[in-house]
């Protein structure tokens, strides 16, 4: 037992308590978890599709390694979207062949048109991890079509398709203007995007800034007009219930020291993303994928969202269009997050 009163630096003794506690919790859970997933699923796996800018921001990689984990999904394929969606394509490549997954289709999607919004992005690398992807280890000679993939998909399983968009909306926007209705057969579409009472860099516990423009939304305004107003069944993970998702160094230790296919992936992602600058991620786009497996990790309400015209994701009076997450505890998704990636 360690007596913390009895060593120099109490406080920082709590702390490597505290972490030390939690790291063995997390590590308890991801044996369980690994024990409980080779027991069959009592239903079949729901069908998913997950639409995503991976290669830019981390969190797209860690949403992905939880689908991959996941037994409760089936993923029909991946398609990539933003700008250098080749580059982001052979990532997938890459992270599929790697964990053993390479028969999991990819397609290439669209850029975003302009936006001045955003002029200040024009000329800078939006693939952080482009050395990854650019390897050439599983690279595909080629891929399809994200709208055409997606369009072929949903014919194939008509209303059983939950489509997961954890990037902007443009391959979306696009597949509405070409076939509407096949758009409408999906099941449900969960969005990562939009900001409603909270801005990105609001603290919790201090004065709110209020809503702002959300990458995802407001990169291509068009095209989120056009899926907010489709008729679709709708879920909404904005920054309001994603932004403190962290996962700070503890919480990366215990993933990136399991050593599995999968956290050794995450590990060269993430540290080519840190390379930037950064260091401690956000795992926004991991929270639609756990919605799905347990949806009281982030509960929903309905709500009427309409996108204006400058990107914004305003409430407004009507018919609800959409349900949308705008709480939810960290502690709890991180201990299903943890657990299940880590799991071996």
């Amino acid at each position: 037992m360690i007596k913390i009163e009895s060593m120099p630096y109490p406080a920082e003794a709590a702390r490597y308590v505290a972490a030390t506690l939690l790291a063995m919790a997390l590590l308890i859970g991801a044996d369980a978890n690994a024990s409980t997933e080779s027991a069959p699923i009592a239903n079949s796996p729901e069908k998913i599709i997950i639409d995503t800018d991976v290669g830019g921001d981390i969190d797209d990689a860690f949403a992905i390694a939880l689908a991959l984990r996941s037994p409760e999904l089936e993923i029909l394929g991946l398609s990539t979207v933003g700008f250098d969606t080749e580059a982001r394509a052979k990532l997938l490549d890459r992270m599929l062949g790697e964990t053993g997954h390479a028969d999991i289709p990819v397609s290439v999607g669209l850029s975003p048109p302009p936006n001045p919004l955003f002029s200040a992005f024009a000329n800078v690398d939006s693939v952080s991890q482009r050395a990854y992807a650019e390897a050439g280890r599983f690279t595909r000679p080629s891929h399809p079509k994200a709208v055409e993939f997606l369009e072929n998909e949903i014919r194939r399983h008509p209303g059983q398709i939950t489509l997961v968009t954890i990037g902007q909306l443009t391959n979306i926007g696009a597949l509405i203007d070409k076939d509407r209705k096949i758009f409408c057969k999906l099941k449900r579409v969960i969005i990562m995007g939009g900001s409603i009472n909270r801005g990105l860099l609001d603290p919790r516990y201090s004065s709110k800034h209020g809503p702002q423009p959300e990458g995802n939304i407001a990169f291509d305004i068009p095209a989120a007009q056009k899926v907010f107003t489709a008729g679709v069944p709708l879920y909404v993970m904005p920054i309001d219930s994603t932004a403190e998702l962290k996962l700070d160094e503890v919480k990366r230790g215990i993933l990136f020291s399991r050593a599995t296919p999968l956290t050794d992936s995450l590990a060269l992602l993430y540290h080519q993303w840190a390379w930037q600058g950064w260091i401690t991620p956000t795992l926004f786009d991991a929270m639609p994928l756990a919605f799905i497996i347990d949806p009281t990790l982030c509960p929903v309400e309905p709500l009427h969202i309409r996108v204006d015209d400058q990107g914004f994701t305003r409430v407004e009076p009507g018919v609800p269009n959409a349900q949308v997450c705008l709480h939810s505890d960290p502690d709890a998704f991180f201990r299903f997050f943890v657990g299940r990636v880590a799991s071996r």
